[in-house]
Order: structure tokens, then sequence, then C-alpha cells
């Protein structure tokens, strides 16, 4: 459980640009690691996790659903009369935070949950993972590239595909915005 570790750095990093007050959707959230710094900056927080337990952790923080995403419905889908299990578009979100979790079939629904200007940040293991640690299984691992065809939708902001040293690891990770057409201007994201 990662109730007591720090924010991952990517999230941190890139968390400045949601916006003062925004929902922030933490898919897998476990303990809540990232809800519960996410939300000492201020923002709304809904953490989705299929573990009633990692829930319980950080059920004082707001919004909490508990659902076997994979195995079931997404559970933020709008639901249409006619259509079994619902069809997106549903709920969005203004961030949207993955960290150390894929499910393809998924990369699509959690890219469409961002709202027009929102945020999305994904981290994950890649391929090289197998050979330091654990996921070992290739569907745990993101393919090269994968990440960016998965957010082609989205303005990539950041996005890196390598090694961190500590703890060792290979990881893919983006930072991308939906665009908000209705702005009229080209949104500013200082990056440092």
């Amino acid at each position: 459980m990662h109730a007591t570790d720090a924010p991952s750095d990517w999230v941190c990093r890139w968390a400045g640009l949601i916006a003062p007050g925004s929902t922030v959707l933490d898919v897998a959230c476990g303990t809540g690691r990232h809800l519960r710094w996410l939300r000492s900056r201020g923002h709304c927080v809904v953490g989705l996790d299929r573990s009633a337990q990692a829930l319980a952790a950080c059920a004082d923080l707001g919004e909490m659903i508990c659902a076997d995403i994979e195995a079931g419905p997404w559970p933020f889908a709008e639901r249409q009369s006619g259509q079994p299990g619902g069809a997106f578009p549903g709920r969005r979100f203004d961030a949207v935070v993955v960290t150390n979790y894929l499910w393809r079939p998924l990369l699509p629904v959690i890219v469409a949950s961002v709202a027009p200007g929102g945020l999305l940040i994904y981290e994950t293991f890649a391929q090289g993972q197998e050979t330091v640690g654990r996921p070992t299984r290739a569907e745990f691992l993101l393919r090269p590239g994968e990440l960016l065809g998965a957010c082609a939708a989205l303005r990539v902001l950041g996005y890196e595909d390598g090694f961190v040293p500590q703890p060792a690891r290979f990881v893919q990770r983006i930072a991308a915005l939906r665009e908000n057409p209705q702005s009229g201007r080209p949104a500013r994201h200082p990056l440092r």
C-alpha cells in the first residue's frame, strides 16, 4: 500500500497546471498517496480502485468509488436507454492521474474522461521492466510509443520513455492536455 509514499515526481512536476479547485480523478488510487497530495493543494478528489480496503484508508478525502474496472463497466459512463453498460461520453474531470496501472482496453476511456481544458498525467511501467523487477508480464508493460499513440487526441506537453535508476524501473509517462476550443486563445503552459 502506498498511503505513506511520496507522490510521484512526474505527478508533482505537472500538477501545477491543474487549475485551482479542480476535480481530479485518480484511477487505481490504492490507499491515496496522490489523493492526499492533490487534496492538500486544494483540489476536489475522486478515487477509483477495486479494493474496498485501500479506499477505506482514504475515505475522508473525497468521493471514493469501489469498482473492478477490468471486469465491469466504467463507473462514470453515462447510461443511455437501450444500451447495456452505458456509453461514453460520461463524467469528465479537470484532471486524471494514473500511476503504476495499465489495462489497455481502458486507455481510450481514460483519455476521454479528461474534460476540455483538462490534464492527463499518466506514468506506468514500460518494456524493459521485466529485466529489473515487477511487473514482468507483457500485458502490464507499455510498448515503445504506446502512451503517445493512446493520447493522440490530446496535446502532449511532456513525454518520457526510459529508465529511472532509483528505484530501478522502466517507465513511460505523459502529461497531455485536452484543448478547450471555446477559450478562443491558445493556453499558456509554463514549462520548467
